[in-house]
């Protein structure tokens, strides 16, 4: 393919309608940025040689015009020194060395108009590249929040289907059981200590009535005690 073979549709290229149509848009935009890439570098290239062309040929123009001079002058010189012959052979090399000149200098404004034309192609082409480029950076990100978006209703979808919430209900059941049995199996241990604990403090009550029993039985003997020595001095 040559330099040129696309540059005029992919200049004037619609870039959303060619999107529209396109199968898998991101994959296209990739594609022709590389091909605008690559047309890009051999349209610079080419300008490139056409520059240096030019600036040779401008060369060979100098030369040209300082010959045509100094044939000029030269059939001043002859002129002056009484010699029409050497003056009409200077006039004759310089005329052909203007004839030279007049097409060199057609050659040269046309390498000029192709130049130009080349720059304004470069430039509509990086312009061109700078929007594809910009829209495959969008086109990425819709692809990303797009495929977010899909995944998101795919989840509310699972979630509001039948088969999903029975299965939620069945999940939910299974947690409450299983709280059940934590309390049943918490409640059974508080059963346990209280069960201990009045026993324990049963056994306490239990000691601390012997206790004053005992304290009791022996006020009263102690009293009694003292009745029956009593009696006996009054004896």
């Amino acid at each position: 393919m040559g330099v040129f073979s696309r540059l005029g549709d992919i200049i004037n290229s619609n870039i959303n309608a060619m999107l529209d149509k396109a199968e898998d848009p991101e994959k296209m935009i990739r594609l022709m940025i590389q091909e605008m890439e690559d047309t890009l570098v051999d349209l610079k290239s080419s300008c490139a040689a056409k520059m240096a062309t030019r600036a040779e040929m401008e060369r060979d123009c100098n030369d040209l015009n300082e010959k045509i001079e100094r044939w000029g002058t030269r059939a001043i010189l002859a002129i002056e020194k009484k010699r029409d012959d050497l003056a009409k052979e200077a006039l004759l090399e310089k005329k052909q060395y203007q004839t030279q000149m007049e097409l060199a200098q057609k050659d040269l404004e046309s390498y000029n108009r192709l130049i130009k034309e080349c720059k304004i192609n470069i430039g509509q082409l990086e312009s061109k590249l700078e929007e594809v480029t910009l829209r495959h950076k969008m086109l990425i990100q819709r692809g990303i929040h797009a495929a977010e978006k899909r995944k998101a209703r795919n989840l509310v979808s699972s979630a509001g289907n039948a088969r999903a919430m029975m299965r939620f209900g069945e999940l939910e059941n299974r947690i409450e059981r299983i709280e059940a049995d934590a309390d049943l199996a918490g409640s059974g241990t508080n059963n346990l200590e209280k069960q201990f604990s009045k026993l324990e403090s049963d056994g306490i009550i239990e000691k601390e009535l012997e206790k004053l029993k005992k304290t009791l039985n022996q006020a009263e003997k102690k009293s009694a005690t003292s009745k029956n020595q009593g009696v006996g001095n009054d004896a």
